[in-house]
């Protein structure tokens, strides 16, 4: 009964929500959409002819976002576990992140261009378990972090959602040693009573450097 409840409550708050019916007005997949925007206007990440990977794509926000930035000279691979509708310009993989034979289309589709950007707005199933739900969001953060790692030319950036709390400050080091600088980001479009940041790992740095020490991250 009470989670019937929470459920209820939680669709009044999303059939209600600002973001939700911005998004419908303005023909975007999902309210998503707004976060990106926002973070990509204060930070520049997508530029015409850049080739960018969006990890837990569906039902396409970020795309549907990324894919009128790059235009028609850039190319969009769009990974996710649920189906996607087409979206122009959007290469689709559907399938886990952890499947060898995913991250080979993967590797197939970026291999002409190399990877310019690597976006993530994954959250696992929530149980409601906080600790749970927290060690599966880092989890895929982490994954998240591997495929940058593995497929980020040298000066790509990550942006990454992940929750505050147990494996937050691991996982911070981890980006330090792998980008010059690491900045943290709470869009306008997130839930004030969500706990998700994004990370944003700016300039990959060479094979070579990413053990090299780096400056703890900034909100500027």
């Amino acid at each position: 009964m009470k989670r019937s409840r929470t459920s209820k409550a939680w669709m009044r708050e999303h059939v209600n929500d600002f973001y939700v019916q911005q998004a419908k007005r303005e023909g975007y997949r999902s309210r998503a959409a707004f976060k990106l925007i926002e973070i990509n206007q204060r930070d520049r990440l997508i530029g015409r002819g850049m080739t960018v990977v969006d990890l837990g794509a569906t039902p396409g926000g970020w795309s549907q976002i990324a894919a009128g930035l790059v235009g028609a000279a850039g190319q969009i691979i769009a990974i996710d576990l649920l189906p996607m509708e087409a979206l122009r310009g959007v290469t689709f993989i559907q399938g886990s992140i952890d499947d060898d034979a995913v991250m080979q289309q993967l590797r197939t589709a970026a291999a002409a261009r190399g990877v310019d950007l690597v976006i993530s707005d994954m959250s696992p199933n929530i149980s409601g378990i906080d600790v749970v739900d927290q060690a599966r969001v880092m989890a895929l953060a982490e994954r998240t972090l591997e495929i940058s790692r593995n497929y980020l030319k040298p000066g790509g950036h990550l942006l990454v959602k992940v929750f505050q709390g147990q494996g937050f400050e691991a996982f911070l080091r981890s980006m330090r040693a792998l980008f010059t600088e690491v900045v943290t980001r709470k869009p306008e479009a997130s839930r004030g009573r969500s706990n998700e940041i994004y990370l944003l790992g700016k300039r990959r740095r060479t094979v070579a450097a990413e053990a090299a020490p780096a400056l703890p991250p900034s909100s500027k």
